[in-house]
Parts: C-alpha cells; sequence; structure tokens
C-alpha cells in the first residue's frame, strides 16, 4: 500500500461485524480462564495482554501503523515523545555506557541527555551535525552504543545526513537513533537511508490537532544484535528480572529491541498512553498524508514571503534554492521537509517580541507542528535552560523566530505576517 492508504487501513484490520474504527479498550486488565493461560503470557510464550501498563490492544494497533508508515518490525507507543527518546538510549545504554548525539536537537532532548541521563551514568559527546569525518570519527569511543539525530533540527532545520552517520554508526557497531518528528514518514523514511531505530513525538504532526501528548518508538529490524553481542548483553544475554530471557535469541534481531523495551522498561517506568490518547492519534494519523502536503505547500509560501520582505534579516527554510541544506533537503526529502520556518527579525529581540504581539492569525504557544499556525521565540523558552554558548551551537540564535505554518488558507497567515511586520 502507498503511505496515503497505509495512514487510513494499517494496523487494523476488522473482521466480519467487527468496529470499523479502532476500538477503545479502556481497561487495566484483561480476564483469563486459567493461572497457566496468564503464565504463558509472562513468559512471553504467547501474545496477549495482561495490564495496560505494560501493553493495551488499542495502543499496539496505534502503533503498528506507524510501524507500517515507517516500514519497520516492531513499534511501542511511549506518553510523550521525551520518552520515546528516553526509552530508545536507556534501551541500549546504562551508566558507564557513552552515546553519541548531534548538537543541534531539541532543547528538550539535549537537557535529557545532557543533564539528567548523565546523571544516571550515561556520557554524552554531542557533534555539529556538517563535522568533519575526522572529528566524527574522534567522537566514538570503545563504550559507545548509539548515534542519535533529527531529521530535521527543532528548531534549527538543519538537514541531519542520515546516510553519512548511519556508516559512522554501523562502522562502530553501533544502532543510529533518529527522531523523524518533524518530516513524519510522509515526507522521510530514515531506514531507507540506514537508520537502525526512528523515533516519533506524535504530539506534533501526527497527531497534528493539539489534542494528545504521545511517543512512538519504530525498530527497523535490521541492526544485528548478536553481531556485536559484547556491546549490548541486555539483547543477547539472559534477562534475569525477566524469567531468564535472551530477547535476541526468543525474538529475533525483528522483535528483540521492542520486546525488551516494553518487558522492561514500560514495565519498571510505565510511560505508557492512554488508550483514549492512542485512539485520538489515530484520528490524526488518518489525515497525515494530507494535512503534511498543505504543510509544506504553505510554508513554502510563506518562507517566499518572508525572504522577500525588507523587515526580515534572515530566513531559514530547507525549502528555499538558497538554503545551506536545500540539496540534502532534496536528497531526502524530494516531496517538501515540514511546515516550519526559523527567521531573524531586523531589530533583533525587542523587535521579534514586538511582531509576535502584533500577531492575529498565528498564536504563541509552547508548540509547533499542528493544524494552527503558532510562533515561538526558543531562547526565552523552549531552549531557556541553554547557555548562549550552548544556543549557537545549536543553531538557535537569540533573535530566531520559530514560525510552525498551519493549514489555514495561506493567504490568511502571510496578511498577517505582513500585518506583524509593518510599523
Amino acid at each position: 500500500m502507498k503511505q496515503e492508504t497505509k495512514c487510513i487501513q494499517a494496523g487494523y484490520e476488522p473482521k466480519n461485524g467487527e468496529p470499523r474504527m479502532i476500538p477503545i479498550i479502556q481497561s487495566t486488565t484483561f480476564k483469563y480462564d486459567t493461572s497457566e493461560d496468564m503464565g504463558k503470557l509472562f513468559d512471553l510464550e504467547v501474545s496477549g495482554y495482561f495490564y495496560t501498563r505494560l501493553q493495551n490492544p488499542t495502543n499496539d494497533m496505534v502503533a503498528a501503523k506507524i510501524c507500517a508508515l515507517e516500514g519497520g518490525t516492531a513499534a511501542m507507543l511511549t506518553s510523550s515523545g521525551q520518552a520515546a527518546t528516553f526509552y530508545a538510549i536507556f534501551n541500549l545504554a546504562g551508566a558507564g555506557d557513552h552515546v553519541v548525539a548531534s548538537s543541534t536537537i531539541y532543547g528538550g532532548s539535549f537537557n535529557l541527555f545532557n543533564v539528567t541521563m548523565r546523571r544516571m551514568g550515561i556520557e554524552f559527546t554531542f557533534v555539529d551535525p556538517d563535522c568533519s569525518d575526522e572529528e566524527l570519527e574522534a567522537a566514538f569511543r570503545p563504550n559507545t552504543k548509539a548515534v542519535f539525530g533529527e531529521t530535521i533540527a527543532n528548531p534549527a532545520l538543519i538537514v541531519f545526513d542520515i546516510e553519512r552517520f548511519a556508516k559512522a554508526a554501523h562502522a562502530h557497531g553501533v544502532p543510529l537513533i533518529i527522531d523523524n518528528t518533524f518530516a513524519t514518514p510522509i515526507n522521510c523514511q530514515p531506514f531507507k537511508w540506514g537508520a537502525d531505530i526512528v523515533t516519533h513525538s506524535t504530539t506534533k504532526y501526527m497527531d497534528g490537532h493539539d489534542a494528545t501528548v504521545g511517543g512512538c518508538i519504530v525498530d527497523s529490524g535490521n541492526f544485528d544484535w548478536a553481531a556485536h553481542a559484547d556491546k549490548f548483553p541486555g539483547l543477547t544475554t539472559p534477562d534475569e528480572s525477566y524469567h531468564g530471557i535472551t530477547y535476541v535469541e526468543r525474538f529475533g534481531k525483528e522483535g528483540a529491541f521492542i520486546t525488551k523495551a516494553t518487558a522492561q522498561l514500560m514495565r519498571d517506568l510505565g510511560a505508557i498512553p492512554s488508550p483514549m490518547n492512542a485512539y485520538l492519534l489515530n484520528l490524526g494519523l488518518e489525515s497525515l498524508a494530507v494535512r503534511m502536503q498543505r504543510h509544506c505547500e504553505n510554508a513554502q509560501k510563506c518562507a517566499e514571503f518572508l525572504e522577500a520582505s525588507d523587515k526580515v534579516a534572515w530566513v531559514n527554510f530547507p525549502g528555499l534554492p538558497g538554503n545551506k541544506y536545500y540539496e540534502r533537503a532534496q536528497k531526502y526529502m524530494p516531496n517538501g521537509t515540514c511546515g516550519v520556518i526559523s527567521f531573524g527579525i531586523k531589530g533583533g529581540r525587542p523587535a521579534a517580541e514586538k511582531f509576535m504581539k502584533k500577531l492575529q492569525v498565528a498564536i504563541i504557544a509552547t508548540h509547533v507542528a499542528d493544524a494552527h499556525t503558532c510562533v515561538l521565540h526558543p531562547a526565552s523558552s523552549t531552549h531557556r535552560q541553554m547557555t548562549d554558548e550552548e544556543l549557537a551551537a545549536a543553531g538557535v540564535p537569540a533573535d530566531l523566530v520559530r514560525l510552525s505554518v498551519g493549514i489555514e488558507n495561506v493567504d490568511d497567515i502571510i496578511d498577517d505576517l505582513r500585518q506583524a511586520l509593518a510599523d
């Protein structure tokens, strides 16, 4: 099936007389006839459900749809994009381990890595996504367990060279984890370029209506954990906390990663979405392909308007031919990138604040990538925990305004920008 069809039909196939829509299984627990039946579930000998903190049918059906869109072999939903990012890393790395990450990732992810996970004993080396081959090579250590980057950096809009970083990661026997939130699988499928694990904040375009917070992790099923058994003992040696199961032996490279994340991390940390939230996410997924096309078309016109304005100091949008990442975007996302634009207004931070106050269609919100056009000043909000030096390294100058172009009539959006820029 094509992506547009998967958005509607993947993940759930109702049988004769069953509900056409994914049902909401709003139950904490599930009934079984015998203890032996339930025991088989606890031993992971059969598939099924016993407690929603680990798995729920509604959540799994929606995860299966996202898995199909990304072209993966297994997936799981989480309660937020932050939880998905944390689980994806923590499923591989623990105290004493090391991870290589792009320096231009979302501020919340940077803080998760640089502060919280460092306190857990995991070290991170942040590299410029445009670093030289020598600098990238120097970032790896014997205890490196993964490489992490974003398809399109939030909010720097740097297009990540997935293929290059995948080759570097694989040369060191570790997987590449890609946050594909901004591009979505409609515009980019990182697995086709060598990525091994994909994460999403489904709160953004996938939900698309500012209604539910959520996340997702998808495994490509391509990384051979057994070939690097010494690096990943959690996957290749018995898990004594779960009946001595060896995940790779029992579930193969196609299912080991997600099964471990469920049986260990979700069991112990419990960052699972409610079935109702998963249901709402599925409603958003059904229109994802249509909305992404409109987001990209509207953003392209808005970026061209801003680039032509004498009130604007600079515009960063990968869809503009003069953009530094235009050619790379054409390689990885030939049908469009996303609906987010970064730009600076002449006059710096005061001018940016004045501009934002005058907006009428676009709203000021700590959000991005949904149907509404919204605007944010990252240096004073999402990235405010970062120093000026860290902001510069992340590609987020103090005057940067992040405009998330919605799916309203583009003429109304441009008219709003025009009046807000006027003296």
